[in-house]
């Protein structure tokens, strides 16, 4: 990722929180037919490691777990927003775009043994089913999940680097970045809402 130290985030907690917040991701990796992406729930283990392991499960009839090589790269991505040059009211002033992003990299190990396989998708319907008001329960002893469990494989990474970028017009005056932040907060899409609310956290690289 092209990260300016203006726009860097290096603080693992705040890195984490993200991936907790944005855990619909996307699994990139290269295999001996080229790149390849799968879009998918990845929930983090912040206690395994110093920078924690990641853990998911696909289809089995995917077959990017089976042709993948060397380092995989999973992409976190958050609210962004366009920023107009007209809301800085000055001359010289081009457009860019506002985003919020983490990159994750290491090593892909396959798991496929019931009993892990099984611990995975606890976690995963704990995680997303757990904060709802009547949330689903998952019937182990269900019969359909035998068959289940047999149409997919888990997956964990252990992470190796973190790359976190805050584009939030951090390179800008303070008096510009108040005109992005009153524009966004004015605009009625929720990505728009979100990225004025970090800057007006001013949230700054450490």
């Amino acid at each position: 990722m092209y990260r300016p130290t203006v726009f860097a985030e290096t603080e693992t907690s705040r890195l984490h929180e993200f991936m907790r917040r944005n855990s619909f991701a996307i699994l990139t990796s290269m295999s001996e037919s080229g790149l390849q992406a799968s879009h998918l729930p990845i929930l983090l283990d912040a206690q395994h490691g110093s920078l924690g392991q990641l853990q998911g499960h696909m289809a089995r009839a995917n077959g990017q777990w089976r042709d993948l090589v060397g380092e995989v790269m999973v992409i976190f991505a958050g609210p962004h927003a366009y920023v107009s040059p007209s809301w800085y009211e000055e001359e010289g002033t081009v457009p860019t775009w506002n985003y919020v992003a983490v990159h994750a990299y290491g090593t892909f190990e396959i798991v496929e043994e019931r009993a892990p396989l099984l611990e995975i998708l606890r976690r995963s319907v704990s995680a997303y089913e757990g904060s709802r008001p009547d949330p689903w329960l998952f019937d182990e002893t269900a019969s359909h999940v035998e068959t289940m469990l047999k149409a997919i494989v888990g997956f964990q990474i252990a992470i190796s680097r973190l790359e976190g970028k805050w584009k939030l017009s951090q390179n800008q005056p303070e008096r510009r970045r108040e005109c992005v932040i009153q524009a966004l907060s004015a605009q009625p899409d929720e990505n728009s809402q979100a990225i004025a609310n970090l800057m007006k956290e001013g949230r700054s690289p450490r």
